[in-house]
């Protein structure tokens, strides 16, 4: 395409321009909401929608598992060596950097996220099932656990903060406003993000899905990156192809649970087919637009096009004094946000515009100085754009064109589930009828509308219940934060209970009977070990500077990917010795088990609920997490480890937590230490959100392991779930 076509004619009518100034697509808004941490993602007609999509690429239902994995490789080849001869030919204009840029936007929303779609496949009613904990050691991997910022998504941050790309990255429902890239850019990983929050939905989709991005590994438009910055990012942990050190293949792995799933029946072996199929097809599409994007791209004319559409409306406010061929500027804009080409062509034709010297040309020197009207209007990018523009057009000035032709829609796949969400679902369903069914309903990550109502009102109660009476004399938490940190308290702490132990050394051991009760009621607890960190699994927050030891903690508490260490399977060992055989965790079952007294259901229910809101609930998570974790170091796993030997019972439960909970490098300091960075980071003012008002929650946080029980406490604790009701 010639630039005199560009100006005048025909530029930007590729795949990427079907960008729209205003609202957006269906895919950009699902994107927007499923990567928040605490959406809740209704069943009914939007899982209709969302399982017509994976059905839309045409696929050969006899393709084995090998066979489409041998497609999506042929593919993925080919796509890297025809993306690698694109950047040759931009070398050869000296347009290398447009091509790059718009390639790593055009990567951004699937990259940014990249491994999410596993983020609620482990739930407290699966924790113990090995292929779970398989596929919570790849999302491990995903996050790069222990450590923040080390994710497969920070890093592509990394690589858009050194390409200064990033305005628009953080927190990742920001990006879907970001008008550089393409609608179609978001389909896929919106798709993966609605499934995501429906795991028992899709548990084969995602996990087709994932294979097949794990076995195209670097997509394509980011090989041909790596070659032209080698070094501008860590390439291989964005490769979600790549293993870290000591780790199997992801690919690998990913392969042998998507076998491990299929194998579950023919609905389930469908199912991930499926998820791989679709996932192929759309990421084909997408990436056959985004090169025809960087193709055009090449073409001076298309980038000034998009960037008059992007600033069409804005600019549309004002300038209605200055004219254009017999028509004010701002009239012109307005077109713009339909078709910029005419308006490109007359500036073209204008005294604004010497054809081939941007240099001399008042668009770019007058107009824009700081005496200018349009100063700051364009940002240094901008300008490069539009001198470039300029550059390229030839002494001649271009014809006038036609009319208009009309707006080029954003894609509507998926509109009725976007619409689904801005609107918000019903509160249909019912409610618990007791703690029991409320431990059962909770077992998942799904929610409906009432349930996840009712579990806020509990958590509202229950906290309301904590901070009920609460002084220095039954809180050991100080009463203000220190500088120091919590590190000193939480030694002391440790000292006492040690010191505790040693002085109730002469007192006797609960009899036999007492520790095999106190270990069944203790059951619906335990083994749901970990679970109000839930919340912490979400992506974001898995690899953030608070989050980070929480999604650890939780990580160990389910044994590292490992069933040998995984906690609740433990404990369920000691049960067996105890001749204790109990249902399946997440059955109805064992909520109804009539060994269990109701008052065992209380705290696990409150674990489950405060579990779903990691955002919500922060400081009381932290302050809880803290009271867990600090709980039984040096005193009473001491204890009941003594009780248990007495009978000959395993000791390994109360062993293992009492050497990954201690207070120098595991659980505890972990716990401590993410208190000290959420309070370092708030101001010394007054009022919500101050340093005083959050350490307050986390001090609440902190005694509702163990809430009174009185009248006044539990009077409070109904006031707070009847004003929640009302709200």
């Amino acid at each position: 395409m010639g630039t005199n076509a560009a100006a005048g004619t025909a530029a930007g009518t590729g795949p990427g321009t079907r960008r729209s100034d205003e609202g957006g697509s269906a895919a950009r808004t699902l994107y927007a909401w499923c990567v928040a941490p605490e959406v809740m993602v209704p069943g009914g007609v939007l899982l209709d929608e969302i399982r017509d999509e994976l059905r839309r690429p045409a696929t050969d239902d006899r393709a084995s598992l090998g066979d489409l994995v041998l497609e999506a490789t042929g593919w993925a080849n080919e796509a890297r060596a025809r993306f690698t001869k694109l950047v040759d030919r931009a070398d050869e204009k000296g347009d290398r950097q447009i091509v790059v840029r718009r390639a790593v936007l055009g990567c951004a929303p699937l990259s940014l996220a990249s491994g999410a779609w596993l983020q609620w496949l482990s739930a407290p009613g699966n924790a113990d099932d090995p292929l779970v904990l398989r596929i919570l050691a790849l999302y491990a991997s995903d996050v790069g656990v222990g450590h923040p910022g080390a994710s497969r998504g920070s890093a592509y941050l990394e690589l858009l903060r050194h390409l200064r790309l990033a305005e628009n990255a953080v927190p990742l429902t920001r990006l879907a406003g970001d008008r550089r890239i393409a609608d179609k850019a978001y389909l896929l990983p919106a798709v993966l993000m609605v499934m995501s929050r429906r795991p028992d939905d899709f548990r084969g989709e995602l996990v087709g899905a994932d294979l097949c991005l794990r076995t195209v590994g670097l997509l394509p438009p980011l090989a041909m990156v790596r070659e032209a910055l080698p070094t501008a990012a860590v390439w291989n942990v964005i490769d979600p192809s790549w293993a870290r050190e000591e780790e199997p293949s992801p690919a690998e792995e990913s392969r042998s649970v998507a076998e491990l799933v299929g194998s579950e029946g023919a609905e389930a072996k469908t199912a991930v087919r499926l998820g791989f199929s679709w996932a192929l097809g759309v990421l084909r599409d997408h990436m056959d637009a985004l090169y025809g994007e960087l193709e055009e791209s090449l073409d001076p004319a298309y980038e000034m096009v998009e960037l008059m559409r992007l600033r069409a409306r804005e600019g549309s406010v004002y300038h209605h004094q200055f004219e254009l061929e017999g028509r004010s500027l701002a009239a012109w804009l307005q077109d713009c946000r339909t078709d910029p080409r005419p308006l490109l062509a007359v500036l073209a034709r204008s005294k604004l515009v010497k054809p081939g010297r941007s240099g001399a040309s008042s668009l770019v020197r007058g107009l824009v100085s700081e005496r200018g009207p349009m100063f700051r209007v364009f940002s240094p990018e901008d300008l490069a754009v539009i001198r470039r523009w300029i550059d390229s057009l030839p002494s001649t000035p271009p014809e006038r064109t036609g009319p208009a032709p009309g707006r080029v829609s954003g894609d509507d796949r998926l509109a009725t589930a976007a619409s689904l969400l801005r609107t918000g679902p019903r509160l249909d369903g019912r409610e618990p009828a007791d703690n029991r069914e409320a431990y059962h309903l909770l077992m998942t990550r799904t929610d409906t509308p009432v349930l996840r109502s009712w579990a806020l009102n509990y958590v509202a109660g229950w906290l309301a219940r904590s901070g009920h009476g609460m002084d220095d004399r039954t809180m050991p938490l100080p009463r203000t934060w220190d500088r120091n940190g919590l590190r000193p308290w939480l030694q002391a702490q440790h000292d006492r209970h040690g010191a505790e132990f040693e002085g109730n050394a002469e007192v006797p051991l609960p009899s036999r009977e007492e520790v095999i009760d106190d270990t069944v009621q203790t059951a619906p607890l335990t083994l749901i070990d970990g679970s109000w960190l839930q919340g912490f699994t979400d992506y974001e927050l898995a690899s953030s500077e608070i989050g980070h030891s929480l999604f650890e903690t939780y990580w160990d508490e389910l044994g590292n990917g490992e069933a040998k260490l995984n906690h609740p399977l433990i404990y369920r060992e000691v049960l067996k010795e105890m001749e204790i055989e109990l249902p399946p965790t997440a059955s109805l079952e064992f909520a109804r088990w009539p060994g269990f007294r109701d008052a065992s259901f209380e705290l696990p229910v409150y674990w489950l609920s405060i579990g779903r809101f990691p955002q919500t609930f922060l400081p009381e998570v932290l302050g809880l997490n803290l009271a867990m974790e600090l709980s039984g170091v040096g005193g009473t796993y001491r204890r009941a480890r003594l009780a248990l030997k007495k009978y000959g019972f395993n000791t390994r439960f109360v062993d293992i937590h009492n050497t990954i909970d201690n207070v120098a490098t595991g659980h505890s300091a972990w716990a401590a230490d993410a208190v000290d960075t959420l309070l370092a980071g708030r101001p010394e003012t007054t009022g919500p959100g101050a340093r005083a008002e959050v350490w307050e929650r986390v001090r609440v946080g902190y005694r509702s392991l163990n809430p009174p029980n009185g009248f006044g406490a539990r009077r409070a604790a109904r006031r707070a779930r009847l004003s929640g009701k009302r709200r």
